[in-house]
């Protein structure tokens, strides 16, 4: 899958990591957005290194989206320890 591929998978799971830990990711949807893509492209990488190479190369594999969003929710959690936003505010 090219990197424009992750790019546009990143900022749906950007959207599903805002809906699935709303108030851990400050900075709004812009943030949310940037750390799926930045997830996305992370789980992109673990995906090649535990499958080889190009072995998960579409779109619509669901492995792919599996990657994409355990790496998307990896991230937001690294952003939100760092910037000290991993507490939700209810």
């Amino acid at each position: 899958m090219g990197f424009i591929s992750w790019i546009i998978l990143g900022l749906i799971v950007g959207a599903i990591v805002k809906a699935v830990m709303p108030g851990r990711v400050g900075g709004g949807w812009a943030t949310s957005l940037i750390l799926g893509v930045v997830g996305a492209i992370v789980g992109g990488w673990i995906s090649s290194l535990v499958f080889g190479g190009d072995s998960m190369n579409g779109l619509f594999h669901i492995g792919t989206w599996i990657f994409a969003i355990i790496g998307g929710l990896v991230v937001a959690g690294v952003y939100g320890m760092i910037t000290g936003r991993n507490k939700s505010h209810a």
